[in-house]
C-alpha cells in the first residue's frame, strides 16, 4: 500500500464532511461494532462461568473417574484398585458400593440412591466432607448404621441429625410369605448440601461395610472411584486404564457420565455466539452504508485523484482503509469494554441490582445466586478477529464501486 493511500483514507475517516449524516452513520457503525463485540465477550464469559461453577459442584460429589462392572458387582476388587492407583495421573482411589433404595420416616417415603463409602478415603476423592451443613462425615463407621443425607432429601422427609430413618433395599429375603424387602434402621449423622438437585434430593451416604450387608454383596463392591491430578485429562486416563482392565470392567470418566449436560451447554454456547454475532453483522451493514454514501460524496475527489494518476486499485485501497478504521476502532472499544465488564461482573451486577431494586438470580429459586464469569482470552481473540474480518468484508463492495468511477462523468457537473 502506498503512503498516500493510507494518508487519504485516514483523512477521510477523521475529516469533517459536508454531509454530517455520513459522520453520524459512521459513529453508529463504530458503536454497533463495539456493542456487539462487548456483548459476545461478556455472554461467553458468563456461560463459561456457569459451566465452571456447575462442573465444580458436580465433581464435588462425584469422582473424576469410575471403574464399574457389567453386572454392577466386582468380586475380586483389590487387584483392580491397585492397578488403578498405580496410574501416574491418579491422585487417590477407593472402593464404593452403590444401590437404590427407599427411605421412610413417619408418613414420608422417598426414593434414594445409596452410596456406601469409606469416610477416610472419601475425603481424598470428593468434596463431600466440606459440604456438610450439620453433623460429620466421619461419624459413618462400620456397624454404626449411620447415614448422611442431602439437604433437600432431609427436608422432604422432615428429618434432622439424630433422627432414625428406615432404609428399604430391593434385595429381599425369601420367607414363607414370599419375597420380602430388606429393612434396616439408620440414624442420621449428617446433612450435606452440594447445590445441585440430583445430589441434594436423592443421595444418601452410608458406611461401605454396612452397604455390603444391606445389599447382600459379601466382600464385593460396585466399583472403584478415582480422583485425578488433572480433570481435563480424564478421558485419556480412562482409555489408558481401560487397556489394562478385563473385558467385563469399564472405566467411565466424568465427561462421559455427564455427556448430555455438557453437550447441551456447548450447543447453547454456539447458538448464543451465532445470535450475538448478528449484532456485529448489523454494524457491518452500517459500514457498507457509510462507505456507499462516502463514495457518492467524494465523486469529485476520486475523479481528481484519477486524473493525477491514481489507479483504480489505489482508489479501492483508500476506501478500504476508511472502512477498516471504523471496524478496528469499534472492535478495540468492544474488546476493552467487554474484558473490563467480564472481569468486574461481580461488582457491576450487584450495583445494578441495588440501583433498580431487582435480583436477576433469586436465592430461593436458583442454586447459583450470582452471575459467575470466566474470561477466556482465546475467545476474545476469536471474537475480535471475526469482527475485524466482517468489517473488512463490508468495505469490499463500496471500495470496488469507488474504483470504477469515471473521471469525465464525475466532473461533468462540477
Amino acid at each position: 500500500m502506498q503512503p498516500y493511500e493510507l494518508y487519504i483514507g485516514l483523512r477521510y475517516t477523521r475529516a469533517k464532511r459536508r454531509n454530517h449524516f455520513i459522520s453520524f452513520i459512521s459513529l453508529i457503525s463504530m458503536l454497533g461494532m463495539a456493542l456487539g463485540v462487548m456483548a459476545l465477550i461478556v455472554v461467553l464469559s458468563v456461560m463459561n462461568g456457569f459451566q465452571k461453577e456447575i462442573r465444580e459442584r458436580m465433581l464435588g460429589a462425584s469422582p473424576h473417574l469410575e471403574v464399574v462392572a457389567d453386572g454392577g458387582r466386582i468380586a475380586d476388587w483389590q487387584p483392580v484398585l491397585d492397578k488403578v492407583a498405580s496410574q501416574p495421573q491418579v491422585l487417590a482411589s477407593a472402593p464404593y458400593v452403590s444401590g437404590q433404595g427407599m427411605l421412610s420416616f413417619g408418613q414420608s417415603v422417598q426414593g434414594v440412591m445409596v452410596r456406601g463409602i469409606d469416610p477416610t478415603l472419601e475425603i481424598k476423592i470428593t468434596e463431600l466432607s466440606n459440604k456438610i451443613k450439620s453433623g460429620n462425615l466421619s461419624d459413618l463407621h462400620t456397624g454404626g448404621f449411620g447415614i448422611v443425607l442431602g439437604s433437600d432429601l432431609a427436608r422432604a422427609l422432615g428429618v434432622r441429625v439424630g433422627d432414625k430413618v428406615m432404609l428399604i433395599a430391593p434385595q429381599g429375603s425369601i420367607t414363607p410369605a414370599g419375597m420380602m424387602p430388606r429393612l434396616k434402621q439408620f440414624r442420621v449423622v449428617g446433612i450435606f448440601e452440594i447445590g445441585m438437585a440430583p445430589y441434594d434430593s436423592s443421595l444418601a451416604l452410608i458406611d461401605i461395610v454396612d452397604a455390603q450387608k444391606l445389599f447382600q454383596l459379601g466382600d464385593a463392591v460396585t466399583g472403584i472411584s478415582t480422583k485425578l491430578h488433572e480433570i481435563d485429562g480424564a478421558p485419556e486416563v480412562a482409555r489408558e486404564i481401560q487397556k489394562q482392565l478385563p473385558p467385563d470392567l469399564y472405566a467411565n470418566d466424568w465427561t462421559h457420565q455427564n455427556s448430555n449436560y455438557f453437550r447441551a451447554v456447548q450447543m447453547e454456547k454456539k447458538m448464543m455466539f451465532i445470535i450475538l454475532s448478528l449484532i456485529v453483522a448489523v454494524a457491518a451493514f452500517n459500514i457498507v452504508s457509510t462507505l456507499v454514501m462516502a463514495v457518492t460524496d467524494k465523486q469529485a475527489d476520486i475523479a481528481i485523484l484519477r486524473t493525477l494518476g491514481a489507479s483504480p486499485r489505489s482508489i479501492m485501497k483508500i476506501f478500504i482503509v476508511q472502512g477498516v478504521v471504523i471496524g478496528v476502532i469499534g472492535t478495540l472499544l468492544g474488546s476493552l469494554s467487554g474484558i473490563t465488564l467480564a472481569l468486574n461482573l461481580d461488582v457491576v451486577v450487584p450495583f445494578i441490582e441495588h440501583l433498580f431494586g431487582v435480583q436477576f438470580l433469586a436465592k430461593d429459586v436458583y442454586y447459583i445466586s450470582e452471575l459467575p464469569s470466566d474470561l477466556h482470552y482465546d475467545e476474545v481473540l476469536v471474537v475480535s478477529a471475526m469482527s475485524f474480518l466482517i468489517s473488512l468484508l463490508a468495505t469490499l463492495y463500496p471500495s470496488y464501486r469507488a474504483s470504477k468511477t469515471q473521471p469525465a462523468e464525475a466532473l461533468r457537473y462540477e
